[in-house]
């Protein structure tokens, strides 16, 4: 294979708000953990049973680091999209460790919030936003006079080949 993907889809839940730090250079770091839940059922007992992953997400992205410490909240739906990245910490007790967290960085990365618990309209305040910047790019391609992607009408039925 001569390339390779880092590339993490995820739908699940906050398991507690968002923590919000700032480096010494301004910029914002967003951490919080989201829940994922497998069910199934098992062969022998014929119950249902059902396994939690809990992922945790670092947002790099100070438009989206925004987002995530106005609206998300404990328990709130989240559409992600990040890479995932592994780093070494050592702990209080000098024992080296280990943590796996999906990076959410800017040209790398989405966040998406799927219900309108508490906040419904920051959920639509933050669909607008991205709805505002889509038209700005096509108004801009069509001034520079750009490609735009053919309309279906534009689009052959036939295959060329």
């Amino acid at each position: 294979m001569a390339g390779s993907v880092n590339r993490v889809i995820l739908v699940g839940n906050l398991g507690k708000d968002p923590e919000v730090r700032t480096t010494q250079g301004g910029q914002k770091i967003v951490s919080f953990s989201v829940a994922t839940s497998d069910t199934w059922n098992d062969r022998a007992s014929g119950e249902r049973r059902e396994r939690t992953e809990w992922h945790r997400v670092v947002v790099f992205n100070d438009k989206l680091g925004e987002v995530a410490e106005r609206f998300l909240r404990k328990g709130r739906k989240v559409y992600l999209e990040g890479a995932l990245q592994t780093r070494k910490w050592t702990d209080q007790s000098g024992q080296e460790r280990y943590t796996t967290e999906v990076i959410v960085e800017r040209f790398r990365g989405e966040l998406v919030l799927l219900d309108s618990k508490e906040a419904g309209e920051g959920s639509q305040t933050h669909q607008g936003q991205r709805t505002q910047s889509n038209n700005r790019s096509q108004q801009n391609s069509q001034q520079t006079g750009g490609w735009d992607a053919p309309s279906n009408s534009d689009l052959d039925s036939e295959i060329p080949f």
